[in-house]
């Protein structure tokens, strides 16, 4: 990213804190993975989670060779809540581009769910974005039950949790197949309230917009993706219920020259059920990109 757009700040040895600033002044927050100047991947999360989802892969493949950065899309993680409680998709549209047009090369983007709804829809409206993309278990038209189920999850505690126990049973049932989390380390993925009670880490009117309107953009999201003409790789989850053989099968039309692969035993949530074999199946693909000259023209 650009020096004028980020200021830095040590979080671990690992890994650095950044920010980036939207184009209407928000306030966004990255981290950087391996050499923070000059990251291969861009990594977008889903709706309701933060860029924490990625922290095991980005490590592990920026260790193997693949610097990286990973946003906190906004109103999520870190970054700034919009002040006028405004999010529609093309907010983070905007931002992703945003973004995007500081790197010095074109990255690879690695997206999940709404990241790589923001991934199909950047690329395919404005070709030469991305040198390659990984979408991770989603289509540009979806499975309206598993959708659903999502939302209700993230809707069902308005007044968030006692305790981060308390936090941690809520998500044992959600997520019955998963090892049941030590509370601490939800400390991530939720904030404090003054009132001492625990809220999960995204502004609550993200709901009543982008979850609302997100399906009137699927004949958009279907045009986008096309016209994509880069390399793109399909990582579905086995078990999930937000995408299916049949839109899988569909977007294979749409885009005839994307890979597929299948992750067994891993629901929506790829990266957090079969963290291992995600990373595996990255490191895979990226081996098999090719690697001709990616700088942006002047």
């Amino acid at each position: 990213m650009e020096h004028s757009a980020v200021q830095k700040r040590m979080s671990a040895a690992s890994s650095r804190i950044a920010t980036h600033r939207a184009r209407d002044g928000l306030e966004l927050t990255v981290e950087c993975y391996g050499e923070p100047l000059q990251p291969a991947l861009l990594y977008t999360h889903g709706f309701g989670q933060s860029r924490v989802a990625w922290h095991n892969s980005a490590l592990n493949l920026a260790e193997a060779g693949w610097p990286g950065i990973s946003l906190d899309g906004r109103g999520h993680g870190d970054s700034g809540w919009s002040p006028d409680g405004e999010y529609s998709l093309d907010h983070f549209l905007d931002d992703l581009r945003s973004v995007t047009a500081s790197l010095p090369e074109k990255p690879v983007l690695i997206g999940a769910s709404m990241g790589g709804l923001l991934g199909i829809m950047s690329e395919g409206e404005s070709a030469g974005q991305f040198r390659a993309m990984v979408l991770v278990d989603v289509t540009p038209r979806w499975e309206s039950a598993g959708v659903d189920r999502i939302l209700s999850f993230m809707s069902a505690h308005p007044l968030g949790f006692d305790s981060l126990q308390e936090a941690a049973d809520a998500i044992s049932q959600y997520l019955p197949h998963r090892e049941r989390k030590n509370p601490e380390r939800l400390r991530t993925q939720l904030r404090e309230s003054s009132n001492g009670r625990w809220r999960w880490h995204w502004d609550p009117k993200l709901l009543a917009q982008v979850g609302e309107d997100i399906e009137r953009h699927v004949p958009r999201l279907q045009a986008a993706a096309a016209k994509i003409q880069i390399p793109v790789l399909l990582l579905s989850g086995g078990r999930s219920d937000v995408i299916s053989h049949k839109t899988i099968a569909e977007f294979l039309e749409l885009v005839p020259h994307a890979e597929h692969v299948q992750i067994e035993d891993a629901t929506h949530m790829v990266v957090g059920d079969r963290n291992d074999a995600f990373t595996r199946e990255i490191l895979s693909y990226l081996g098999r990109l090719k690697a001709p000259d990616v700088r942006k023209e002047p």
